[in-house]
């Protein structure tokens, strides 16, 4: 008779609460839950400045501040996703969106998605630092797995994620339909065993002493999680 063969015994570990929502201040960014009255207006202003921002959502562009407020009210009256608005501590504008999603709480895994930035905040530091602050609320509350997918195509998300420490898993294909085009999925992962080596590349690479007086990085990030990453994604070279 074959061996019988199981996954480790998982002891010491209860399921999380759902996420908490309450504002998350960093060095260079603040987030707070998303609301239609006070964040759609600046929001749809940064991201008018480049409809390309929209081209891997399954929503968006829209054609004006009401729409946008519109369909804020409508994502936010459920409990999964729950939004983030991301704002620049800099500059004071808010500039971005994310969400925890896909919560399965009695697993232990959550996920990072709808994932929206302004081109203020995209290749910041703000934006680097509101991914790291969702991502250690998600640990520190208990979820043992932390997620990021996104349209296999997405070659910025997918650099985006590798940079962040995230491991690539593989490609679920033909996972959707998404505005009438197939989507290959790409799947990226944190499980709670890499975390406590991220937060220390982390907090090394947002020190401002990794920055010159011109803002530019003495050691890149990438470069510093890179040991933590189990996995190379191959559509990145």
């Amino acid at each position: 008779m074959a061996e019988k063969r199981f996954g480790a015994p998982v002891t010491g570990w209860t399921p999380p609460p759902r996420p908490d929502m309450a504002a998350l201040s960093g060095r260079y960014a603040r987030l707070v839950r998303l609301d239609a009255d006070a964040h759609a207006a600046d929001l749809h202003r940064a991201n008018s400045a480049d409809p390309a921002i929209w081209d891997y959502l399954p929503y968006g562009p829209f054609s004006s501040a009401a729409a946008y407020h519109r369909w804020i009210r409508q994502i936010t009256r459920g409990d999964d996703p729950l939004f983030f608005a991301i704002q620049n501590a800099e500059t004071g504008h808010f500039g971005g969106v994310a969400a925890y999603q896909r919560i399965a709480s009695e697993m232990g895994t959550i996920e990072v998605g709808h994932i929206n930035l302004s081109p203020e905040l995209q290749r910041s530091r703000a934006a680097t630092d509101a991914m790291v602050m969702m991502m250690e609320r998600a640990f520190q509350a208990g979820y043992r797995r932390y997620e990021w997918k996104c349209d296999a195509l997405n070659l910025p998300s997918r650099r985006a994620a590798q940079r962040l420490g995230f491991s690539h898993e593989g490609v679920f294909r033909q996972a959707a339909v998404v505005k009438g085009r197939n989507r290959d999925t790409a799947w990226f992962a944190v499980i709670d065993k890499d975390w406590p080596a991220l937060r220390e590349a982390y907090r090394a690479w947002l020190d401002p002493s990794n920055f010159d007086a011109r803002g530019r990085q003495r050691e890149r990030l990438g470069d510093l999680t890179g040991l933590v990453r189990v996995a190379s994604d191959p559509a990145l070279g």
